[in-house]
């Protein structure tokens, strides 16, 4: 079931208020909200289907919602916005990224107070009790990257006694691990899936209008949420686990960009990929 998430509505509508800290504007009347993990999902598979789906994306600009939903930093997306013009990657509308941690505008990459606040007050303080029980714990070495309101480690599985991060969390924090090599420390509660939905709230949108896609255990939370979902083919083996729960996520035969659209497909977006008016949107107008 997807979970509403309350607003406070002071000082304007949700959206007016999301728009105002936007560089760029939002579609008026969006038809899909969709949500990619990048690594393994949106920067993978054949370069022929990755070309047509990032033009498709421009394309569709004024009809679809496009989010990034990352465990990379600001600073890591915008190097890979800059990597990728000869495919023709374009700037998204929103992005999340450190695991949930941070809300940015696709165009500026700059946070969004709104959604970056909350989660700000959460994490105060908490690193200065984390670090030093980190420091102790085998199998775990802090990563070259500047994470914000985390804390990102590589960890060697094989090495890392796992009830040691379960007495970190009773400092208010998650520990997960993800792709057999990262550990991310976050405030508790926080999650690709818990600030998807409070975004949602802020867009307005209706739930059947979005569609989640990703292939790691970080990209779980979103897949809980409920929402529409497509799982890689080459997703983890720890997230492929958790499929047979997951009832609003179908694993995709194709992976990265060619399993994106796949998963349009499967939930009926045929019509906005083929550019076509889409019953979804004019049957409830």
């Amino acid at each position: 079931m997807v979970v509403v998430v309350p607003i406070d509505l002071h000082g304007g509508s949700p959206r007016q208020r999301l728009q105002a800290q936007l560089a760029a504007q939002l579609p008026a009347h969006p038809e899909l909200v969709l949500v990619t993990d990048l690594d393994g999902t949106l920067l993978a598979g054949p370069s022929p289907w990755r070309r047509w789906l990032y033009r498709w994306l421009v394309r569709e600009r004024d009809r679809i919602i496009h989010v990034f939903s990352t465990g990379r930093d600001l600073r890591s997306v915008a190097r890979v916005l800059a990597a990728e013009p000869e495919l023709g990657l374009a700037a998204p509308h929103l992005v999340i990224s450190d695991v949930g941690c941070t809300v940015a505008c696709g165009l500026s990459l700059e946070p969004l107070p709104l959604a970056v606040d909350p989660i700000e007050a959460r994490w105060r303080g908490l690193p200065e009790r984390l670090l030093p029980q980190l420091a102790l714990i085998p199998g775990v070495a802090p990563q070259p990257v500047t994470a914000d309101r985390r804390l990102a480690y590589d960890v060697d599985v094989e090495a890392l006694d796992c009830s040691l991060l379960r007495e970190l969390e009773v400092h208010g924090v998650d520990c997960l691990v993800s792709g057999g090599r990262y550990l991310d420390v976050l405030p508790a509660g926080v999650n690709k899936g818990s600030t998807l939905l409070a975004l949602l709230a802020w867009l307005e949108v209706a739930p059947e209008r979005v569609l989640t896609a990703g292939d790691s255990l970080n990209d779980l939370a979103m897949f809980e949420t409920g929402l529409a979902s497509v799982m890689m083919a080459n997703a983890e083996p720890g997230l492929v686990a958790h499929l047979p729960r997951l009832s609003a996520t179908y694993q995709a035969r194709a992976e990265g960009c060619q399993g994106i659209v796949e998963g349009l497909h499967h939930f009926g977006f045929t019509a906005l990929l083929e550019g076509r008016p889409s019953r979804r949107v004019s049957s409830e107008r």
